[in-house]
């Protein structure tokens, strides 16, 4: 089964063929919101929008733990987030579609892994490449397939938020080989890992970043 999650500007998708939504409870508390069952197509979805129906969820206190978590307990085998960022390539302006290859992490103080000590042996995950090139392949193929341009890799700078950035940190990221810039991507993709579950990313590019 898909899972989806909708990032700013994606809290319900149209064409899902909505069976129920349910409320889900987890060791981390509550997910941002109910989740959706439906099929889309012939394909079972379960969706969950990160910032709540109604994007009331500031980046920084997601219930990142709860929303994978829940995800994965309701039968998800792989997992789509769609998020929107800003452009910091010269060829990633506002409307590119884009599928990141990999993460640098600038966030601080958020709930970041399931292993909060004492209850079995500390496992380190290999996060070499954080998304699951299967699931990239997917989004690269489907995206492809029904005619709309999207381009195959990008570093993912993940910033703590809610504010957006200064042009000289933008610049930094640019110097550390940002490409697009967020406030979402972790740790998602590191909790997703830590559940074994695979993940992608599928990045709308809603802006410039600033003083770009």
């Amino acid at each position: 089964m898909l899972g989806i999650i909708g990032g700013s500007g994606l809290t319900q998708l149209a064409n899902l063929d909505v069976s129920h939504r349910e409320v889900v409870r987890t060791p981390y508390g509550e997910p941002s919101g109910p989740l959706t069952f439906g099929r889309i197509g012939c394909q079972d979805v379960v969706f969950v929008a990160r910032h709540g129906y109604g994007h009331t969820i500031p980046p920084h206190l997601v219930n990142y733990r709860a929303n994978i978590h829940a995800l994965e307990t309701s039968g998800v085998t792989q997992i789509v987030s769609v998020a929107s960022v800003g452009g910091i390539r010269g060829d990633l302006g506002p409307g590119a579609l884009v599928v990141p290859h990999q993460i640098i992490d600038y966030t601080w103080g958020r709930e970041m892994t399931f292993q909060s000590g004492g209850d079995g042996p500390v496992i380190h995950v290999d996060f070499t490449d954080p998304y699951d090139a299967a699931v990239r392949q997917l989004l690269l193929d489907v995206s492809r397939r029904i005619g709309e341009d999207v381009i195959d890799g990008a570093v993912y700078a993940t910033t703590q938020g809610p504010r957006l950035e200064t042009a000289a940190e933008i610049d930094r990221l640019q110097r550390d080989g940002a490409d697009i810039v967020g406030m979402t991507g972790m740790p998602e993709a590191g909790l997703a890992r830590e559940l074994d579950m695979p993940y992608a990313a599928l990045c709308v590019v809603s802006n410039w970043a600033a003083g770009r």
